[in-house]
């Protein structure tokens, strides 16, 4: 998600001249659309379960391109017309149909078709896989994910939460032992929520199953093999003294919307510095055949100055779960790790007897 792409400032500033103007004509056109839009989902009645609850069963991927956050410049600007939509999509299927560029992760996509370079290169060094790889992204004409607050940008962080981020990279960065390492090197979790199209921003690693029961649903997550099981019978939130990875999820239906509430995060359960204050809503609504507006807010006064809400796009996916075995017994950046932790161990033994 926080993916940048290196351009040139000329670049960047013809990109910045292309999309910068906004006309009456363009704005009025996108609030047509988005009235037109809203009427077809007023108007669309989903499928419902056995016990009378909207069907949100299936396998979802979130496929926008739009980016998390707000680039910078774009700035003040929330809506492209439809006309610049458009421009967009060209240039991304320029870029990358052809399979000739590097993979384009989390924001970087939009980004590439910001700027319009001559060719994409992930400026994180030589991609593994080409374009070629590339699961469907979609444009709209939202500028960033974060619908709240208006500029489109995660918070500040609190002087707290700048302390905490510090001291676990430098764990990373010198880790004796497993429990130096992050959740997600570790293989044990990514974190909740899932924003970013997939794991480490990847789409191909980004699907979930819904199921539903009468009692419960059920988020099974491809990537790390979470399961999150949510109970819809209104019983309280376990007590504070007992915290989870994934937390404490309780859902309860709010007409067509599952809300899903969420506390007592595991002190080491980490999301963008985010920890055991995490509290998190998830509202899914099923607004097409194909679609579900999957909205997130998060609260944690020790890690933002005030919260903060995301909107994706979920689209229904003709596939199936598979195995994601990953575990700290098999990740392969563990072994390296602590394989190097153990050879300085041995260096520094070696010359204390020297």
């Amino acid at each position: 998600m926080k993916d940048r792409l290196l351009v040139s400032l000329g670049a960047l500033t013809i990109a910045v001249a292309f999309l910068a103007p906004v006309t009456v004509t363009g704005q009025a056109r996108t609030v047509k659309a988005g009235a037109k839009e809203a009427a077809t989902t007023k108007a669309w009645t989903p499928p419902l379960t056995p016990d009378g609850h909207p069907d949100l069963q299936g396998v979802w991927l979130n496929t926008s391109a739009t980016p998390f956050e707000r680039p910078k410049a774009l700035e003040g600007k929330p809506l492209l017309t439809d006309d610049e939509v458009a421009e967009l999509k060209r240039r991304a299927d320029r870029l990358f149909k052809d399979g000739n560029a590097d993979i384009p992760i989390g924001d970087s996509l939009f980004l590439a078709a910001l700027a319009n370079p001559e060719r994409y290169k992930d400026a994180r060094g030589p991609s593994q896989r080409s374009s070629a790889y590339m699961v469907e992204r979609e444009f709209d004409n939202r500028t960033s994910l974060i619908v709240d607050p208006a500029d489109g940008r995660i918070p500040a962080l609190t002087p707290q939460a700048q302390q905490r981020r510090a001291a676990a990279a430098a764990k990373d960065r010198a880790a004796k032992g497993p429990e130096d390492l992050n959740n997600n090197v570790r293989c044990i979790a990514p974190g909740v929520p899932r924003i970013g199209p997939g794991f480490n921003g990847d789409p191909l690693y980004g699907y979930y199953h819904i199921l539903q029961s009468r009692g419960h649903v059920v988020l099974l997550m491809e990537t790390f093999h979470d399961a999150r099981i949510i109970p819809l019978d209104g019983r309280p939130h376990l007590p504070g003294t007992i915290r989870q990875w994934s937390g404490d999820p309780r859902g309860r239906w709010d007409g067509n919307t599952l809300i899903v509430d969420t506390t007592n995060f595991s002190s080491t359960s980490e999301f963008l510095g985010s920890a055991g204050n995490l509290h998190l809503v998830e509202r899914f609504t099923r607004v097409a055949p194909d679609t579900i507006n999957y909205e997130v807010t998060l609260d944690d006064p020790m890690t933002w100055t005030k919260p903060w809400t995301a909107m994706i796009r979920l689209k229904q996916m003709q596939a199936s779960i598979y195995e994601y075995a990953c575990h700290e017994g098999n990740s392969r950046a563990m072994i390296g790790i602590l394989a190097g932790a153990r050879a300085e161990e041995r260096a520094a033994e070696a010359a204390r007897k020297n």
